[in-house]
């Protein structure tokens, strides 16, 4: 069943717009409330993060809940993984977070955990969808859904966080630089590494709800990088504006990506024979972290890119590392979804456990040039499914050996091919790259 108001990961787009607006968030309490309701006992937690446009959306998901006869425990600004952990141990039907992750303020989603802590499967959000379309209804004034607020949701996760290392175990001596990206972990993750012994030194805490994500955080490290420098910190830590999404920087200022992090705690599970393979990538994920867990007997499955996938093949393969190379890590054996604290937390417990720095645990993969480009097209296409392009594709492909990779695909959202080659020559890559650019251009319109 093809879904009308789902994507990959929830619903997302800009406040204001259809459907990240006041009255479809109403209407979706509801319906979320009418499937749960049918599932069991109705209670559903909501979370958001700091941007200005959770509070009217937090309000509109309770009402739209209560109308259903759900009840609604409100846990304010907490990190998507916290509500997944949370919606786990309050024993809640499902877990509403209200975040658009590293996107700018005035964009908003809504994603949703299962009991079990984990996305919810297709067939949940097609029941929701399915009242989305139905009109809405109020239950009888004495069975609607009442609200309270969780009043230590926060320190309830921090105390998980930790306790995902070894109690024994330390960063006393540590000095960290943690980036917040203004963000939901700006009161929680500055705590946990304090608590587990290190030195922390915190930006991005400092939320007003529209400088989420601005020039800080995951997908902008920059500012992490000049602090870690202007402080001699040992690393840094940057997080997204929902915390579930990790980038690294190493005491010289270098960022460690998500491909370098999944190889360290990899590696790590494995010296400890704790690692059930196989680890898995996506199809973006950097060639050289296969070729560096192939050194260690270690298979790769490449899955679609995004965290769903990634755990889809998790759990069919039952393997327990997974991740891409933005930053979404999953450590299957500590949480249920992407955490991008716990992430960081098996990574310095590598380094304390090893004597190892950061830049010496990452020097066991060579990360390979890699090159991106766009190619706009009059509408969407299969690139493979043209004769000239496939050729050239088998040409590049001959020409880089096993010591590259080529990958074309259509943009999911765009009227764009997307082309990705990459290598151990750089300037081989980058030819490589502008050339198929051109085949695609003059194989199809634009």
């Amino acid at each position: 069943m093809s879904k009308k108001y789902f994507g990959t990961d929830g619903i997302r787009g800009k406040v204001g717009e259809y459907p990240i607006t006041a009255d479809f968030l109403l209407k979706l309490g509801w319906a979320t409330g009418k499937v749960f309701a049918n599932e069991g006992k109705g209670l559903v937690l909501v979370g958001k993060d700091t941007r200005i446009s959770g509070y009217m959306f937090e309000s509109a998901l309770e009402a739209g809940l209560s109308a259903a006869g759900v009840d609604t425990r409100l846990l304010g600004p907490m990190p998507t993984p916290a509500i997944a952990y949370l919606t786990r141990t309050l024993r809640a039907q499902a877990g509403i977070v209200i975040s658009a992750s590293h996107n700018p303020y005035y964009d908003n989603g809504i994603k949703f955990f299962s009991i079990k802590g984990m996305k919810l499967p297709d067939a949940l959000e097609e029941k929701i969808e399915y009242y989305l379309d139905a009109p809405m209804t109020t239950v009888e004034s004495a069975h609607l859904g009442k609200a309270k607020r969780v009043e230590d949701a926060r320190g309830r996760y921090i105390e998980f966080c930790k306790a995902t290392i070894p109690p024994s175990l330390s960063l006393d001596g540590l000095k960290i630089v943690v980036d917040c990206a203004h963000g939901a972990t700006y009161n929680i993750a500055p705590y946990v590494f304090t608590e587990v012994g290190a030195e922390v030194i915190s930006i991005g805490i400092e939320p007003n709800g529209l400088n989420i994500n601005q020039d800080c955080g995951a997908t902008a490290p920059q500012a992490l990088v000049a602090k870690v420098i202007e402080t001699q910190a040992d690393l840094g830590i940057a997080l997204d504006g929902d915390g579930d999404r990790l980038i690294m920087v190493d005491h010289h200022g270098e960022v460690v990506d998500g491909d370098e992090l999944l190889y360290i705690i990899a590696k790590s599970r494995l010296e400890q024979h704790q690692l059930k393979v196989p680890v898995v990538g996506t199809l973006m994920t950097n060639l050289g972290m296969e070729h560096a867990l192939q050194k260690l007997n270690i298979p790769l499955v490449r899955a679609n890119v995004g965290d769903r996938y990634v755990m889809e093949q998790l759990l069919h393969h039952g393997g327990i590392i997974g991740g891409e190379s933005s930053g979404h890590i999953m450590c299957l054996d500590r949480t249920t979804t992407g955490d991008g604290i716990v992430a960081a937390l098996q990574v310095l417990a590598e380094m304390q456990q090893t004597g190892k720095d950061l830049h010496t645990l990452k020097a066991g993969m060579d990360k390979y040039p890699q090159v991106l480009l766009n190619v706009k097209v009059a509408k969407k296409i299969n690139p493979v499914e043209i004769p000239a392009i496939q050729q050239a594709v088998l040409a590049v492909e001959k020409s880089l050996n096993t010591d590259g990779r080529v990958l074309l695909r259509a943009s999911g959202t765009e009227a764009l091919i997307r082309i990705m080659v990459e290598g151990i020559d750089e300037p081989k890559v980058v030819a490589h790259a502008q050339q198929l650019a051109e085949v695609v251009k003059n194989s199809v319109s634009t």
